[in-house]
């Protein structure tokens, strides 16, 4: 079974990633910097101590892995460019340890002309970010354009309104506006994530998945 470099894993999401990803058999190899937020303690999981935004901690963590799964995002007094700065120091060290695959996780606030077909509902809602959390949604934008010129294999994975309600396995993969609805619940969005971790389907895109 493959060997996934995660980080992010002491989050709300990433804490159902990371059980549903070794219910599922595989290694993990967690970067983390508080352990005793780790409540799960297995033989297939290896906790590192250490910092995103610290190059020599992301190398240790991706070194032996097969591909990164990007979780971790802004809490309380988080730097201005966290997921950046971090997904910088990811991409080099995949490079330096020659892993071609990421799987990151951002919020549907992060615009796709591509493929989004946004409504007036989400017109507004990503206008109120602008206002209310511009640091959060200009991090995200800035991660996306380093991952489009690292030449890496990536998907950004794209969710609304995040609630603590069950894995229900009933849920939609779409594009803002297209086959979406406003939330989704953790569970969910981490049963998606474990799946892309096979499936490459979404490679090079950023799927918005909800309810």
């Amino acid at each position: 079974m493959k060997t996934i470099a995660l980080f992010g894993g002491t989050g709300k999401t990433g804490r159902l990633f990371l059980e549903q990803a070794l219910e599922k058999g595989y290694h993990l190899k967690a970067l983390v910097r508080t352990p005793a937020k780790v409540q799960i303690e297995h033989a297939r999981l290896e906790i590192i101590q250490g910092d995103v935004l610290t190059a020599e901690d992301v190398e240790r963590t991706i070194q032996g892995s097969d591909l990164v799964v990007s979780l971790f995002g802004h809490v309380k007094g988080s730097p201005k460019w966290l997921q950046t700065n971090g997904t910088k120091n990811i991409v080099q060290a995949m490079k330096d340890q020659q892993i071609t695959r990421i799987i990151s996780l951002s919020g549907g606030g992060l615009p796709y002309p591509e493929k989004d077909q946004p409504k007036l509902a989400d017109h507004l809602i990503r206008g109120i970010m602008k206002i209310a959390v511009p640091k959060i949604l200009n991090d995200a934008i800035q991660h996306h354009k380093v991952l489009e010129k690292s030449g890496l294999q990536w998907t950004i994975v794209r969710g609304p309104r995040l609630t603590d309600g069950p894995k229900t396995d009933n849920y939609r993969v779409g594009w803002v506006g297209v086959n979406a609805s406003t939330k989704i619940s953790r569970a969910d969005l981490a049963d998606f994530i474990v799946k892309l971790v096979e499936d490459q389907q979404y490679d090079y895109e950023m799927p918005f998945v909800s309810q």
